[in-house]
């Protein structure tokens, strides 16, 4: 009787014996003083999509290299190697530095780029803190007036609006909360800034609609000396709201707000002139 060869078994062996060569000679290369060999494997490595060897390669060699005519290389590679690591942070940090470092490199326009998108791929959901957003629009905008004729300016623009959506978003969002909050002023606020801010906003109705609500319930739930003023406050938030949207599908609930808000208008100028 023969026995079956295992041969997964064996497969799997002879990869390990692999993995620990290569991790033994990568520990070698890593302790040798041969600055050109570190650097022909470090670009290996990045060639073959290793950029956690590459990386920790480069850092080891480039400073040995500043000021040489490898420099440039060493850190177009560097830079690279965090990017497609997906450490986007690092890498926006690494593509403006090398800018900086090498302003004739033909790389400048694709790392000017790349340094940008990675601020616009740590761009986070509108619910959180949208700085990175806002940094990451400066960014692009940087690039699209350094470089008016670039084959990315239509992507730029694309990824622009985008963020600035997402910012509009997170401002109608922040309006919403505060509205939901019963903060009704600022709501108010918070929904005139969304309209200035963004004039074409597609929640430009409701934010109207949810203004004049919040004057409404700001009124009713104030005392009766600040009724007045807050009650006239609906009205003009109303009739602002109407001749923008005539046939909005929120008229008879605002209607019915603006009718209560006039009545009440109506009783307390009559309270006001019996008192005198």
């Amino acid at each position: 009787m023969y026995k079956q060869v295992n041969f997964k078994g064996i497969f799997i062996i002879t990869l390990l014996i692999l993995a620990l060569s290569s991790c033994s000679q990568y520990q070698k290369l890593l302790k040798s003083d041969d600055v050109m060999l570190k650097k022909e494997k470090a670009i290996e490595y990045f060639e073959k999509e290793d950029y956690s060897r590459s990386l920790g390669l480069l850092t080891d060699i480039i400073p040995a290299f500043r000021g040489t005519s490898h420099a440039e290389e060493l850190n177009y590679y560097f830079a690279l190697a965090h990017y497609n690591m997906g450490d986007y942070m690092m890498a926006s940090h690494y593509f403006k530095s090398f800018t900086q470092g090498f302003p004739r490199s033909e790389h400048n326009e694709e790392f000017n780029f790349l340094s940008a998108y990675s601020k616009y791929l740590l761009s986070p959901r509108p619910s959180l803190d949208q700085t990175p957003t806002r940094e990451a629009i400066n960014e692009l905008q940087q690039f699209a007036n350094k470089y008016p004729e670039s084959e990315k300016i239509e992507q730029v623009n694309t990824l622009i609006d985008e963020l600035r959506l997402k910012l509009e978003k997170k401002a109608y969002e922040s309006a919403k909360l505060y509205f939901n909050l019963a903060d009704y002023m600022a709501a108010v606020r918070s929904f005139k800034n969304l309209i200035r801010d963004y004039p074409d906003t597609e929640f430009r109705e409701e934010a109207m609609f949810l203004i004049i609500r919040s004057h409404f319930l700001f009124a009713e739930n104030s005392i009766r000396e600040k009724q007045l003023e807050r009650y006239t406050n609906v009205v003009e938030a109303y009739d602002t709201f109407i001749k923008r949207f005539p046939d909005s599908s929120y008229l008879d609930n605002a209607a019915q707000m603006n009718t209560k808000a006039m009545e009440q208008i109506k009783l307390l100028d009559n309270v006001i002139v019996i008192k005198k």
